[in-house]
């Protein structure tokens, strides 16, 4: 009776290797929280290199950040938090059954990190315009950004600026899978676990970019 049932909609399947059901979410919710940790500890690593230049290079951090577009970087802090906000709702009715809801708040926070990626490529196009690229290719002559350690600032942007697309692209993935999912009725009050561990990671992708709009945009 376990095996049919666990073929109907909203009903978790049981892997053979686990005892009951609460221990196999409880166990990928282990293991989520796992890797978002490997997660951090990768921008950790980050982070502390652009403290040390920062610190090692302080009127160049400032005067290389007052050139960066502070609007952009405010419209996708904006567009990232809602995003999480929609996402949560989405954990919220997928407990409750509720799939066309969970569908369409999916959907919202699909369009809400194709947003930011379009804001982020016109604001990495200017700079390719403007030459203000990482090392070897600096090539703007701006009387302003001619100081010392200028080319490092820009390598460390692109270096932090582009993981975090890359994991808003991998988060926006694993939400369109979660889509397909809502759509088919998948979720219910015993099966939503990979929705919250998607929601969980496109969260900790939030996260990262709250510590770098401020790092990047406003020093």
């Amino acid at each position: 009776m376990q095996s049919e049932s666990a073929t109907l909609p909203g009903q978790p399947t049981l892997a053979h290797h686990f005892a009951t059901i609460e221990v196999q979410a409880n166990a990928a919710r282990l293991g989520m929280w796992l890797f978002l940790a490997t997660e951090i500890l990768l921008f950790a690593g980050l982070f502390c290199c652009y403290a040390a230049y920062r610190f090692l290079f302080p009127e160049t951090w400032q005067v290389a950040a007052s050139h960066l577009d502070l609007t952009l970087g405010t419209v996708n802090t904006v567009v990232l938090i809602t995003s999480s906000f929609t996402a949560a709702l989405a954990v919220d009715f997928a407990k409750q059954g509720k799939n066309k809801v969970v569908a369409g708040l999916i959907a919202f926070t699909l369009l809400c990190a194709v947003a930011f990626l379009v804001v982020k490529a016109f604001e990495w196009g200017h700079k390719f315009e403007v030459g203000t690229l990482p090392g070897p290719y600096f090539t703007s002559t701006d009387p302003s950004l001619q100081l010392p350690a200028m080319p490092l600032f820009f390598t460390v942007y692109f270096a932090t600026t582009g993981l975090h697309v890359v994991h808003v692209l991998i988060g926006g993935t694993a939400l369109a899978f979660m889509l397909v999912r809502a759509l088919k009725k998948d979720f219910g009050p015993n099966h939503y676990v990979a929705l919250e561990n998607v929601v969980l990671l496109w969260h900790v992708v939030d996260l990262v970019w709250i510590f770098l709009y401020p790092l990047l945009y406003l020093v």
